[in-house]
């Protein structure tokens, strides 16, 4: 079966690939567009990005309750240890490391990642993930950075990037970031969720469409993208 992304709104990812089920940034009981819960979704693996709640909201009681290994920074991993999440693998920036799900290269965003408690979150990051249909970045909360060109060096298949703005890399930012990374096939995410990064992804897509060779796919949440 071919690798399978189902987008669940603002940054959250549940991916199906060799067997195995992978979350990505769960935030979903407090996400206003999820239109699924925590309690809904299984997981083997879950990845966070940075410690900001609407990224890490869920990952303990997901984690909890499912035995899922949690990827994460070193310090994310250590508060989390804290709450009570048996498995985790850290990783830092810059880092690789094969997964049976496809192997996994952490990025570096331009963001911050406080913990909702105040604890130090370490360093934000993306995800460079390499499944059996090529690779896919999740470039997660971040601004404009001129290394993504060097990340699209690899060969990216799919890019998710955020184009809310306030928070994160706006349509115009996010445009060049597709010009950078020169990806196949580019969706995009962080936007919509309250009237503070409210876009219209349809004009930003006429754009991409205009301007670069990549094909954008604007999912509604729930929706899913084949490798």
């Amino acid at each position: 079966m071919p690798s399978e992304l189902t987008w669940l709104g603002h940054g959250s990812w549940s991916i199906a690939s060799n067997g195995y089920t992978v979350l990505l940034d769960p935030y979903l009981d407090e996400n206003p567009v999820a239109l699924v819960k925590a309690d809904d979704l299984e997981a083997d693996f879950v990845l966070v990005s940075h410690g900001h709640g609407d990224h890490v909201s869920d990952a303990v009681a997901i984690a909890r309750r499912t035995g899922a290994t949690v990827v994460a920074n070193f310090e994310i991993c250590q508060w989390l240890a804290r709450h009570g999440v048996k498995k985790t693998h850290a990783m830092n920036l810059g880092g690789g490391y094969r997964f049976p799900f496809g192997r996994v290269k952490m990025t570096m965003a331009q963001h911050t990642s406080m913990l909702p408690d105040g604890s130090n979150g370490g360093n934000p990051c993306g995800f460079l993930i390499s499944f059996p249909e090529g690779n896919v970045y999740f470039a997660c909360d971040t601004g404009l950075f001129h290394d993504m060109k060097l990340i699209g060096e690899a060969g990216v298949a799919l890019a998710a990037l955020p184009i809310g703005d306030n928070f994160t890399m706006g349509p115009d930012d996010a445009l060049q970031a597709v010009k950078l990374l020169r990806p196949r096939r580019v969706v995009p995410v962080h936007y919509n969720t309250w009237p503070l990064i409210a876009q219209d992804a349809d004009a930003w897509a006429d754009r991409v469409n205009d301007q670069t060779d990549a094909e954008p796919v604007v999912l509604e949440p729930g929706a899913k993208i084949v490798l």
